[in-house]
């Protein structure tokens, strides 16, 4: 089984590449962050139709020919908040393309908005505001989600769907659950569960493992990182697995781009927690068998947790961002002066700014605080300033902006290449539920040839 997204904004030609060419039994696409489900779910506020993945109808062009005409099942999680609806434009694609009789499954069940809101669940994760239940939000939370397991996607494999298309599922699962169905893993082996995990922890980011976001020029070289291929996994009954790519692919695959992923978002490499099992990657063994081929063995497991995590988006003001560039002799002096006119203006204004913060980008933008020393440092030929606050309405929000744009005529000189946005600004946080209150569904197929949801 290969990934053909890592995340909701990746690339599309590494996935046809995967879906031509990988031999595949499985295409994952993997599309979610927690931010991601909370703005799709204002976006179906605003339009029962919309709320999932934006680029779900490109995609779906691109691979379902391909993924049809060699057997090859699609899960995906691009379904975001609106399964069902993501799933009529999966169907319309299919007929479009002339793929009548493609059984399409939704995987629903995830948000549970009405099981969180106005409660006195404690939040796992500080929100920056003198909160420590959801309660304490108030009207402010606007979706909570529930990380689902392996089981609904396991049920729609087994009616026999070409294409299943969730919500909010938790990462490795969407890959654990092919293996469990093609296997039949009993869903209490956790050793295998475990192994499964590993195996879809490793490929949910995609180019991740293959030299994206490991390359460092001079340290870390990666070859055609223009046209970097995404992994796939081969996967045996026992649990085995080898993580490759498509011969002839950019990138690389080799134990030291494999141990950054195995470790990456893993707090305890001994207890990593899912909906479907603890798993145990303490005492993994890579063994690395040719080129771009590395197997994975070692990892064990034990008992799942006995809750589900669940992301809650709620609205927090606003955010207001501008920027505008100095470049040639004394920019930095010249940034720093126009940063210094709009502090001024906005401690004098008539609307609150609940935080601000002013950058230098080049200079002190990342390295808070450090400036430029001119005994040690060359001064840059360029620095781009970046004013960013949040604000309790829009209108404050936009008159922030507006204070950079007005750079270009009441600042120093030079100023060029304004930028400004505002926008409303939503936030997450986490709760634990007791899994038995969460109930996934698995819903009706649609079948190309006509029939609707």
């Amino acid at each position: 089984m290969g990934c053909g997204a890592g995340f909701a904004d990746d690339r599309v030609d590494p996935a046809v590449e995967l879906a031509e060419h990988g031999r595949l039994d499985y295409l994952v696409f993997e599309c979610l962050a927690e931010r991601t489900v909370a703005l799709a779910q204002l976006d179906r506020l605003r339009d029962p139709d919309t709320g999932y993945n934006e680029w779900l109808e490109e995609r779906m062009e691109a691979v379902l020919e391909p993924c049809a005409r060699q057997g090859t099942r699609i899960i995906t999680n691009m379904g975001a908040a609106n399964p069902i609806a993501a799933a009529r434009v999966v169907a319309e694609v299919a007929r479009r393309l002339g793929l009548d009789g493609l059984r399409i499954a939704t995987v629903t069940g995830d948000d549970v908005l009405h099981l969180v809101k106005g409660t006195h669940l404690p939040l796992l994760d500080g929100p920056g505001r003198a909160a420590s239940t959801v309660s304490d939000l108030h009207e402010t939370v606007v979706s909570a989600n529930a990380y689902l397991g392996a089981t609904p996607i396991i049920e729609a494999l087994a009616q026999g769907a070409d294409v299943v298309v969730t919500g909010r599922v938790a990462d490795p699962s969407l890959f654990l659950a092919p293996l469990m169905h093609e296997f039949g893993w009993p869903p209490t082996d956790w050793p295998l569960l475990a192994r499964g995990t590993a195996v879809g922890h490793l490929l949910e980011c995609a180019g991740q493992l293959t030299g994206g976001y490991y390359a460092d020029p001079g340290t870390k070289d990666v070859p055609d990182l223009a046209r970097l291929g995404f992994p796939f996994a081969e996967v045996t009954e026992d649990g085995s697995f080898t993580v490759t790519k498509v011969p002839g692919s950019g990138g690389q695959l080799t134990p030291a781009t494999v141990t950054e992923q195995l470790l990456y978002e893993v707090h305890d490499p001994s207890a990593y927690l899912t909906p479907d099992v603890t798993a145990d990657f303490s005492h993994a063994h890579l063994t690395h068998l040719a080129e771009d081929r590395v197997a994975v063995t070692g990892i064990t497991g034990r008992e799942r947790p006995i809750t589900l995590k669940a992301s809650v988006g709620y609205r927090d003001g606003f955010l207001a961002h501008g920027e505008i560039s100095y470049a040639g002799p004394g920019a930095v002096a010249r940034a720093r002066e126009a940063a210094r006119i709009v502090r001024q203006r906005l401690t004098r204004a008539e609307f609150p700014v609940t935080e601000a913060r002013y950058d230098l980008i080049g200079v002190d933008a990342v390295h808070r605080g450090t400036g430029i020393a001119p005994a040690t440092a060359v001064e840059p030929a360029e620095v781009r300033l970046r004013v960013a606050a949040r604000t309790e309405t829009l209108l404050q929000a936009r008159r922030l902006g507006r204070e950079v744009a007005s750079l270009w005529l009441n600042g120093p000189y030079g100023g060029a290449g304004v930028t400004r946005e505002a926008r409303e600004n939503i936030a997450i946080t986490s709760v634990l539920l007791p899994r038995e209150l969460v109930m996934p569904a698995t819903g009706v197929q649609l079948n190309t040839a006509g029939a609707t949801p």
